[in-house]
């Protein structure tokens, strides 16, 4: 069944997208973050997820859209609003 981090937009304003999946996926399997084996950069590159929805120079606007990669089993797709799904 598909897991929704369900954590509204303005929540996620001060947490990194590589946090936000860390954090939903360690909840999902009862976990600290910390804990999730391999780190998450052996599968993605965390940094290249962050920038990639870091607001544009020119006008401060969120870009728009969504990156899905598959860790621990789940596909995590990670949206530009903040929400994180797992599949």
């Amino acid at each position: 069944m598909p897991r929704t981090d369900t954590v509204g937009e303005d929540e996620h304003a001060f947490t990194k997208p590589s946090m936000r999946a860390l954090e939903v996926i360690a909840d999902a399997e009862g976990v600290a973050p910390a804990d999730l084996e391999p780190p998450l950069n052996e599968v993605v590159d965390a940094a290249a997820l962050d920038r990639l929805f870091e607001p544009v120079a020119a006008d401060d606007s969120a870009r728009r859209g969504r990156l899905t990669f598959r860790y621990r089993g789940y596909d995590v797709t990670v949206h530009s609003n903040g929400r994180v799904e797992l599949e």
